[in-house]
C-alpha cells in the first residue's frame, strides 16, 4: 500500500493542535506536530449612549498563523507531499463575509455576554417544542441560532444579499482554500438544521428572520471540498493538498475515534473543557421525553449522537487560573491529582451545570457562594475545592447516563471516555465508582484521531470507519477502570441530586 499522509487541525476553545496521520502497510501512526494556546480576548467598548460594555472575540489570525506553522513543521519533519487537510473546532461561532471575501467584523466568542438573554428572545419567535421537534437540539446560550438572531436584531446589515455566514471551521478552510461550505456534524448542532432531512430548516430560519441564502452549503463528512490555494501551498513548501470535510464539530470527530465494540451498550464521554456524553443511535429522537431532559440529536458519521452536554474540566481550568493569578504559580495536573486524593470525600457537592459556573469572574468564589447558598460545608483549602468538583462531575455523569439510557432504551454496559480528560485517572475512577460501570479511557487525542480517520475514509485510504476501530486499538493504549466503591457512591447520590434540584442549569 502506498504511504498516505493527512494533516489534522484540532481547535478547542483554549488551544489548538496539529497532527500528522500516516497510513502505511496496513498500520496507522499519529504524530503531534504543533500545539498552541489561544483564548477569547475581552475588552471594553463604549456605545453611542456612553455605556461601557465588555466584548469577547476570537483572534482568528493568531489561530491561522499557528495552522501555517503546523504545516511548515509537517514539511520539515514528515514530507513535502501531503494528501489531505481536515479541520475541526468547537460547535459555535463564526462571521459573515462579502462575496469578495472580506470579513465583516471580528469573530465573537460564544462566552460574550451579548447572548445572555437571547434564548428568551428566540422563544418569542418559535416555541421550544417546535424548534426541538425540527432540530433535535436543546437550548444553550451559545447555540448558533441565538447568535444569528442577535445579528438579525442588532447587525441586520450583515444579512444582506451577497453576504454569507462562515462557521468557525469554515473560516480556516476559507483561509486555506477559499471554501464556503460546512459539514453536517457542525451544522447539526446549530439549532438551525432539520435533524431528519439534513438541510437548513426553512421553518426555523424564516421564524428568526434569517435569509436562507446567507447560510453555507451543507456537505457530508469525508467530502473533498477543494485544494490548498497555490500561494499558500508555495509558502509552506507543500503540494496543493486536498481539503477534506471531517466531523468538523470536534465532538463528532472524538466520538468517531472511540474504540467501542458495541455501540448499543456504550456510553461515550468526550471529556475536555466540556463533557459531552452520549450514545450512537441510527437516527434522531425528538420526542417530548427527550426534550424534557435536554437531550441533543447531533449529526454523527453515518449515525446520530444522542447527547447531553454538561460542564467538564472548565471549572478546574478556571480555578487553576485564579490560583495562578493570586500566587504566581501554576498548579500542575499531577499536583491536582495528589490534592484530590488527599482530601476527605463527600463534604459538599455542586451542580456543575449551574449557570453560576458558566463564566464567573472568580470560579473559586462561585463555588464558595454555591455551597453557602445550598447550606453545605464550604471548602477550606484547594484540595477540598478540587475534591468537591471532581466528585460532582462524576455524579453528573451518572445522572446523564441514566437519562440517555431511559431515552435510548438501551442499557449501558461500559463507559468510553475519550479526549484530554481520559488521562485523568482520578476522574476516571470516580466515574466507574459513581456509575458502577467499567470505564475504558482513551485515546486522549480522540478528536484528532477521528479527524484523521474521517479523512482516510473519505479518501478511500481505509474501508470506512468500521476499519478504524482496530487501527485505533493497535495504535493507542486503552486503560480500564473497574468500580471499587460503588455502594459508597450510591449512598451519596441522593444527596447530590437534592443539591442539583435546588440549583439552576
Amino acid at each position: 500500500m502506498e504511504t498516505k499522509r493527512v494533516f489534522a487541525v484540532d481547535l478547542g476553545a483554549s488551544g489548538g493542535k496539529c497532527f500528522a496521520g500516516t497510513f502505511e502497510n496496513g498500520a496507522f501512526e499519529m504524530q503531534e506536530l504543533h500545539r498552541f494556546t489561544h483564548e477569547g480576548i475581552s475588552f471594553h467598548v463604549s456605545g453611542g449612549d456612553g455605556k461601557i460594555t465588555e466584548r469577547t472575540f476570537w483572534d482568528d489570525l493568531h489561530i491561522y498563523q499557528n495552522i501555517i506553522k503546523g504545516l511548515n513543521i509537517f514539511r520539515r519533519e514528515i514530507s513535502e507531499k501531503l494528501d489531505s487537510i481536515g479541520i475541526d473546532t468547537w460547535g459555535s461561532d463564526g462571521q459573515f463575509i462579502t462575496r469578495d471575501g472580506d470579513f465583516l467584523g471580528k469573530i465573537y466568542c460564544y462566552r460574550d455576554h451579548r447572548l445572555d438573554r437571547m434564548i428568551e428572545r428566540l422563544m418569542e419567535k418559535i416555541s421550544p417544542a417546535r424548534i426541538y421537534e425540527i432540530t433535535g437540539i436543546h437550548f444553550q446560550p451559545f447555540n448558533l441560532s441565538n447568535q444569528l438572531l442577535w445579528f438579525m436584531l442588532n447587525r441586520s446589515y450583515l444579512l444582506q444579499p451577497g453576504c454569507i455566514f462562515l462557521p468557525m471551521p469554515t473560516i480556516f478552510y476559507n483561509y486555506l482554500g477559499n471554501i464556503k461550505k460546512i459539514d453536517s456534524t457542525w451544522a447539526s448542532v446549530t439549532q438551525l438544521m432539520d435533524a431528519k432531512k439534513g438541510v437548513w430548516s426553512s421553518v426555523v430560519l424564516e421564524k428568526l428572520g434569517i435569509p436562507a441564502d446567507v447560510m453555507p452549503d451543507i456537505v457530508s463528512p469525508g467530502t473533498v471540498l477543494g485544494r490548498l490555494l497555490e500561494p499558500v501551498a508555495e509558502s509552506v513548501g507543500l503540494n496543493r493538498a486536498k481539503l477534506t470535510a471531517v466531523g468538523s464539530h470536534d465532538t463528532a470527530s472524538a466520538f468517531a475515534a472511540a474504540p467501542v465494540e458495541n455501540t448499543d451498550d456504550a456510553l461515550i464521554i468526550s471529556s475536555g473543557t466540556w463533557s459531552i456524553a452520549g450514545k450512537l443511535v441510527p437516527g434522531p429522537v425528538t420526542s417530548a421525553g427527550a426534550r424534557a431532559v435536554n437531550i441533543s440529536n447531533e449529526g454523527g458519521i453515518g449515525n446520530t449522537r444522542l447527547l447531553i452536554n454538561c460542564m467538564g474540566i472548565w471549572i478546574i481550568q478556571e480555578m487553576r487560573r485564579i490560583w495562578s493569578a493570586r500566587d504566581g504559580t501554576k498548579t500542575e495536573w499531577g499536583e491536582i491529582t495528589r490534592l484530590v486524593e488527599s482530601a476527605p470525600g463527600f463534604t459538599a457537592f455542586i451542580n456543575p451545570d449551574d449557570s453560576s459556573f458558566y463564566n464567573p469572574p472568580d470560579m473559586v468564589q462561585a463555588i464558595r457562594l454555591f455551597c453557602k447558598k445550598t447550606g453545605q460545608q464550604v471548602p477550606k483549602n484547594r484540595s477540598a475545592f478540587l475534591r468537591v468538583v471532581y466528585e460532582s462531575l462524576a455524579m453528573k455523569y451518572r445522572t446523564v447516563n441514566d437519562k440517555i439510557t431511559k431515552i435510548s432504551r438501551k442499557p449501558t454496559k461500559t463507559v468510553n471516555i475519550v479526549g484530554g480528560g481520559s488521562k485523568n485517572d482520578v476522574l476516571n475512577q470516580f466515574t466507574a465508582d459513581s456509575t458502577g460501570l467499567s470505564v475504558l479511557a482513551g485515546p486522549a487525542e480522540a478528536t484528532a484521531v477521528g479527524n484523521i480517520m474521517v479523512q482516510a475514509s473519505g479518501l478511500g485510504i481505509i474501508n470506512g470507519l468500521d476499519a478504524a476501530s482496530g487501527l485505533i486499538r493497535k495504535a493507542f493504549k486503552i486503560r480500564e477502570y473497574k468500580p471499587r466503591k460503588h455502594s459508597v457512591w450510591a449512598r451519596e447520590y441522593d444527596r447530590f441530586m437534592k443539591i442539583v434540584s435546588t440549583s439552576k442549569s
